[in-house]
């Protein structure tokens, strides 16, 4: 069997309910999540085992978002305990002109707080391990969480271990003094597959579409326009296999447009648009997106057009499902890439 490691934080998150603002939110509703645990959650409803590792305080609120983890068949057992707080988010969701917003609550996390040597990267890969996953949200919390995402890369590394990113750029975040190009180019060069789309590959690494605004061009945005993105990143970092960049065009708040492109080295694969009307939640799209692709890749091995058609699929319905992750089966995103969008009731 195919075992997966992803690595990072889980947080709690209130949402104002509905589309309220929070200045309207006499409550908010409890959801635990964040990039990685949230594609440990899609794999596990595909049937790949996963282990998902991070901090987390030893309080009833961390056991909770270690409950969360156990109720999605997510491994927990290198999940390391200690510092006082679990992350908190808070999220408005926006509708038609109004975006969402975020608002992070997460200084001095436990995970903030992690130090090289806490997690026996060793132990860990030991176990069937062939697949590791982070993302550039953990190296931004502190300069002792890039330490130790450096230090599974290593081992990960030696071990033969595929290892995956998502670059996630979160302006909000890296509030500490380390240099974020350095740090984020040093880990990414460990990476056999990188996925980020056009924010995270200018952001990170000065990497931009030639003669593409993309802020103007909006939903407009054309596959091809993306390629030559796709060949600053390989030749930036030569280990690397695989580029693929989300393509999502914001309508409006309540009204996207969603497809993905992969570039190998030698072809460029696009997969079909999707309009995504009404949308429920796209907080994690991006990671039902990677949570697809990793298992298309393992699923479908060398038909990269397969793996990214399905990664698509499942983000799409992810847009569906209220909360951070993907709870959706191989069967309906099946279903879905074979051209099923009708939302008929299954009887």
């Amino acid at each position: 069997m195919n075992k997966v490691v992803t690595f990072g934080e889980i947080m709690l998150r209130l949402s104002s309910p509905g589309n309220l603002r929070f200045s309207q939110s006499n409550s908010f509703d409890v959801v635990y999540g964040g990039g990685e645990s949230n594609v440990a959650v899609s794999l596990s409803n595909y049937g790949i085992p996963v282990e998902f590792v991070s901090r987390i305080p030893n309080n009833d609120i961390g056991m909770c978002a270690l409950m969360e983890m156990r109720k999605r068949n997510v491994g927990v057992n290198h999940v390391i305990h200690g510092g006082d707080r679990l992350g908190i988010y808070f999220l408005e969701t926006g509708a038609v002109s109004r975006g969402s917003k975020v608002v992070y609550d997460r200084s001095n996390s436990a995970i903030s707080q992690i130090k090289p040597g806490m997690i026996n990267w060793k132990k860990v890969f030991n176990e069937g391990v062939t697949w590791f996953h982070w993302t550039g949200i953990t190296p931004a919390i502190s300069q002792g969480a890039a330490n130790v995402c450096l230090e599974a890369l290593k081992v990960a590394s030696d071990l033969g271990i595929t290892i995956s990113t998502d670059l996630n750029y979160r302006s909000k975040l890296w509030n500490y003094d380390g240099d974020r190009e350095a740090i984020m180019t040093e880990l990414t060069s460990y990476c056999d597959i990188i996925l980020g789309n056009e924010e995270d590959a200018e952001k990170h690494f000065g990497i931009k579409p030639k003669s593409l605004d993309i802020t103007k061009e909006g939903h407009k945005v054309k596959a091809e326009s993306f390629l030559d993105v796709c060949k600053q990143m390989m030749r930036k970092f030569p280990n690397a296999k695989k580029v693929i960049t989300t393509l999502r065009g914001s309508i409006s708040a309540s009204h996207n447009t969603w497809a993905g492109v992969m570039y190998d080295g030698n072809k460029m694969y696009k997969s079909c648009e999707y309009q995504i009307t009404d949308i429920v939640d796209r907080v994690g799209g991006g990671d039902s997106f990677m949570g697809g692709l990793i298992y298309g890749l393992i699923k479908y091995k060398n038909n990269n057009q397969k793996a990214l058609d399905f990664a698509v699929a499942a983000s799409c319905l992810k847009h569906t499902i209220k909360g951070d992750a993907n709870l959706v089966s191989v069967s309906e995103v099946e279903k879905l890439m074979g051209g099923d969008a009708s939302g008929r009731v299954s009887r």
